[in-house]
């Protein structure tokens, strides 16, 4: 048999170096390539080679029962889950330390054990004293959760196959190590192999598998990529520590819809549902004030309304501030170069701030008119009308472009009592009985009819 060669790998990205290197090639990290033993050969291609077992094919017009859902009685969770948690699958869960995943976890999985399954609990990080500690802070003493506190996936595997759960929960997978792979725990190897293992067994078995996973500096979940590729969910628990709203995130579904959000709120008791979160992100909202716009986006299939805050200031420094909280500051950049381009609006010599209330992460091109509005708002000194949503897309030309969803925006906005909307032309908007509807073309347009000027 040839000896394995021995590989370098980049634990950051996942990268295979030749040779060792203190700095990445690919993703230019510092100390990340590590020494590899590659695990194992694949089949071999020769004549002589023995075959394996045969396939069996089917059509695509072979119809199959939908695979089976458990609900957690969490309307959130579920709606993030696509519908709930769908048996013999493995969902992958990471966000920033103290952020709220084992306190999600613990209440998911004493939600899921109150519904009728078998749940069993297993942490790397925490002792068993500790998490029935915040179980009877959570108020979730008496439910029917089994814990355990191991790393040895060996052991954890035998277990889950002797008592064979519908739920297993893996707090996290940085922690666990199998004894075949010659590495340490945390390091890509035995990250890659011990979820390899866990997703094989959840397929085998029947047993869903929730994964914990840590996340590096740049809030992605450390270790190779090829983990996310593995589980056939993924999801991002967000927050900012300042505000006590936390937002699951779906952002790989194989059974649901991406990019659906289900939204909580840090309590005293745990983690709280919030069934309207276009309320709570408006809740603190005062009289309309300059630089302030209320923007109607759609998160997965959920419309949502948020507030963006501008703040232009006039600055002392050679290179002015750009300061975003919860938006992409490239796109800031953009829509400032639109602003200046297009309109003659300039920021040279100001400060521009920019914050989405609340500590929601907007991403989708629909909020650049109501990002564009909310600066304009700030340096002209003008409020938007009161009772007003804005969106649209913004290109390069200052044109308006239509967006997806308009009526769901528009009536969820109609919902939480505005009376207006400035939308862009050619939107397909559908039923919108109540709101007053302010089409426009082009970011010139715009300026001369909400703030008078050209």
């Amino acid at each position: 048999m040839a000896k394995l060669a021995t590989q370098f790998i980049c634990s950051a990205c996942g990268a295979i170096h030749k040779k060792w290197s203190g700095r990445c090639d690919s993703c230019k990290a510092w100390n990340t390539v590590h020494k590899e033993v590659p695990l194992g050969t694949g089949p071999g291609t020769s004549l002589g080679a023995s075959r394996g077992q045969p396939i069996a094919l089917i059509d695509l017009a072979t119809e199959q029962a939908p695979p089976p859902r458990r609900s957690s009685g969490l309307a959130e969770l579920d709606r993030v889950l696509g519908g709930g948690m769908v048996l013999a699958s493995a969902a992958l869960v990471g966000g920033d330390p103290g952020i709220g995943k084992s306190t999600l976890l613990l209440q998911a999985a004493a939600s899921f054990a109150k519904a009728g399954l078998r749940v069993i609990y297993v942490s790397g990080e925490e002792a068993t004293a500790q998490i029935r500690l915040r179980a009877q802070r959570l108020g979730l003493r008496d439910a029917q959760v089994k814990l355990a506190t191991e790393t040895n996936l060996r052991d954890i595997l035998t277990v889950l196959d002797t008592e064979r759960p519908d739920l297993a929960i893996i707090d996290s997978i940085q922690t666990m190590w199998l004894d075949t792979v010659d590495s340490a725990p945390g390091s890509v190897a035995q990250v890659r192999a011990s979820a390899h293992e866990l997703v094989s067994f959840a397929k085998c078995r029947d047993v869903a598998v929730i994964l914990v996973g840590h996340v590096t500096k740049e809030g992605q979940i450390a270790g190779p990529r090829v983990v996310e590729h593995m589980v056939d969910t993924v999801l991002y628990f967000e927050g900012e520590r300042g505000h006590q709203f936390r937002i699951l995130r779906s952002v790989k579904n194989r059974f649901g819809p991406a990019d659906e959000i289900g939204v909580f709120e840090m309590t005293g008791a745990g983690l709280a549902e919030v069934n309207n979160p276009s309320a709570l992100f408006l809740s603190d909202r005062d009289a309309p004030a300059p630089g302030a716009v209320v923007f109607a986006g759609i998160e997965g299939t959920r419309p949502v309304l948020v507030e963006i805050q501008a703040l232009v200031a006039p600055s002392s420094l050679s290179q002015p501030r750009r300061a975003v909280v919860g938006w992409d500051g490239g796109r800031l950049s953009m829509i400032l170069a639109v602003l200046d381009a297009r309109v003659g609006i300039t920021f040279q010599g100001r400060d521009v701030y920019l914050n989405i209330a609340g500590g929601i992460r907007i991403s989708e091109p629909a909020a650049d008119l109501a990002v564009a509005a909310a600066l304009l708002s700030a340096r002209e000194d003008i409020a938007i009308p009161p009772k007003s949503v804005v969106f649209g897309e913004l290109s390069l030309s200052g044109a308006l472009r239509p967006v997806v969803q308009a009526e769901n925006r528009l009536k969820e906005a109609r919902k939480l009592g505005f009376t207006s909307a400035i939308v862009p032309d050619g939107c397909k908007i559908g039923d919108a009985a109540g709101l007053r509807l302010t089409p426009m073309p082009d970011l010139t347009r715009f300026m001369d009819k909400v703030f008078g000027t050209t």
